[in-house]
């Protein structure tokens, strides 16, 4: 008997990606005396501690938050600053602390998800091997003994952070957690001791400002002019640090923000909120500030429009993307294309990867004229496991290698700036389906279409609307009709497109005369000779045999 083959899942339907709902740019500030620094390093420091504490306070109340709470607090880091450094304060609070409860929410996700699948396999016999998608047993006592061990660990941390979560308790580390835990091996990490403090305390300090649309310049604590000045509205306890009127002061440092530089001069000159961080880099020993600002009212495009032009599909690989262009009716234009990154080293050196790789894909995308780009909507959140995968250690890290998220985003913001819209479809059998019925076709003596251009194909006709595989080839010329190619793409809305094509009526053989077969229709309303339609000269009928 066949075995019956795995159920296929529903498939979600394709929408357009919303883009970055706000701005962030950023410029040095070049020319700090040593009186300017000495005025940041005691505001971010004040500021950093009453940050702290206020954060601790929010912990501590969980679930038991209220309004009421929130005014209490406020009250107490007014006096010691400013009612809008308060605001600051308790807004970057609550945000830090949601934050935490989604990844709590996210790590509980993953525990169980890690506890099902040890649970399965510790329940099937040692050796076994398991069906389509799903693993078997484990491969020898042994392991299966160290599962087991594995398992009650999971379940042990499980319960703690769903305990935790119940009550509302967060683990938040202001700094940074990396960097709290690069202090117990300096060694590792390549720092002393006092770099190490430097970098923590510069980390913990807190020198932001929301904004304020209707004040003067979008915001009143931390105030930047058209011209570039920056001025900042001292706590209370510093206030004897002022060089100018009201508490503030005047740094001799400017910015221009070369980005974006006049989109952020309309908004300050008209008044508009505008929010400002000023940070500084240890390492390079720089001054930076930060602006940033909400979007709103943005223009949303309905996919057809997108669709209109065509798209460009694309697969995400670790080492690099696979891009192949296609027209309205879904089929391949041209060559494909294939953009490498390394992601390896540092952050800076991967994000700086990821962004080179998306120049070369937008100015390519551009240069055809499609007004979208197709992506997978991935999340490989459980299968970065090793519960799933056993021993497959290689393929975890090929999965946990593919920049899903921060590709993404960094994919959005890019094309919200190029004009170009982003259609995202479901990842399901897009590689299976785009190998099985678009590399071989793809395919000449020339070029050698890879799976991973195969399924930008599949990624780039699901996104138009189309069915990934392609219709079957009819017979030869000799042995049917010869009325149209079986692959030319029917419209979407065409009922049975994808059914087979249905037989013409008629003899199939030359050994039936036409009109004789099983097939045969009527043939007097048509136009052919010796059939009563046909227009031809008056006969008159003949006469009958009786009298």
């Amino acid at each position: 008997m066949a075995e019956q083959r795995k159920p296929l899942r529903e498939i979600r339907r394709p929408f357009v990606a919303d883009g970055p709902s706000g701005v962030s740019i950023r410029d040095r500030m070049r020319g700090l005396t040593v009186q300017d620094e000495t005025v940041l390093r005691a505001v971010g420091e004040h500021m950093g501690h009453l940050a702290s504490r206020d954060l601790a306070r929010r912990c501590h109340d969980g679930l038991q938050h209220s309004t009421d709470t929130w005014a209490e607090r406020k009250r107490e880091l007014t006096a010691q600053s400013s009612s809008r450094w308060a605001g600051s304060i308790t807004a970057s609070t609550h945000d830090q602390w949601g934050l935490s409860r989604r990844a709590q929410a996210a790590h509980l996700q993953s525990l169980d998800a890690g506890i099902r699948m040890l649970r399965h396999r510790l329940s099937l016999p040692v050796g076994d091997k398991g069906s389509r998608g799903t693993p078997g047993g484990y491969r020898s006592c042994h392991e299966w003994f160290h599962k087991s061990r594995r398992l009650a660990v999971l379940e042990s941390e499980y319960e703690r952070v769903r305990c935790e979560r119940r009550v509302g308790k967060v683990s938040v580390a202001r700094g940074g957690r990396r960097l709290l835990k690069q202090r117990h091996n300096l060694a590792a990490a390549h720092k002393t001791q006092a770099r190490w403090r430097q970098e923590w305390e510069a980390a913990r300090w807190f020198l932001t400002a929301d904004g304020e649309s209707g004040k003067r310049f979008g915001n009143e604590t931390i105030r930047v002019t058209p011209g570039g000045e920056i001025s900042i509205k001292l706590p209370a306890p510093l206030a004897h640090l002022a060089n100018a009127r009201h508490g503030r002061s005047i740094l001799t440092a400017k910015v221009s923000f070369p980005h974006r530089g006049d989109e952020w001069r309309d908004r300050v000159e008209d008044n508009r909120a505008v929010a400002y961080r000023i940070h500084l880099d240890v390492t390079k020993g720089r001054w930076y500030l930060d602006a940033s600002w909400t979007r709103k009212n943005l223009p949303v495009i309905p996919i057809a429009a997108l669709r209109s032009d065509g798209v460009i599909g694309i697969d995400m690989n670790a080492d690099h993307l696979a891009a192949w262009q296609l027209d309205q009716h879904g089929n391949p234009v041209g060559t494909p294309r294939r953009f490498d990154y390394d992601l390896t080293g540092t952050a800076t050196r991967r994000d700086a990867q990821i962004r080179h790789a998306l120049t070369r894909l937008l100015h390519w995308a551009k240069a055809t004229g499609v007004q979208a780009i197709a992506i997978e909507d991935l999340d490989f959140t459980d299968s970065k496991t090793r519960e799933k995968h056993g021993r497959k250690k290689w393929f975890r890290q090929l999965i946990s290698g593919i920049p899903t998220g921060k590709l993404r985003a960094r994919l959005l913001s890019m094309c919200a700036e190029a004009g170009i819209g982003v259609i995202a479809v479901d990842p399901a059998y897009t590689s299976r389906w785009g190998a099985e019925h678009w590399q071989a076709p793809l395919t000449t003596t020339t070029r050698k279409t890879t799976r991973h251009q195969a399924a930008a194909v599949a990624i780039g006709r699901r996104a138009l609307g189309h069915p990934i595989r392609r219709r079957t080839a009819p017979p030869r010329q000799h042995q049917s009709d010869a009325g149209g190619h079986r692959t030319a793409q029917a419209p979407s809305g065409t009922p049975g497109r994808e059914e087979h094509r249905p037989r013409v009526p008629g003899p199939r053989t030359r050994s039936v005369r036409a009109g004789h077969g099983r097939n045969a229709v009527d043939q007097n309303p048509q136009d052919r000779s010796g059939r009563s339609a046909e227009p031809g000269s008056w006969q008159q009928d003949p006469l009958p045999l009786s009298p």
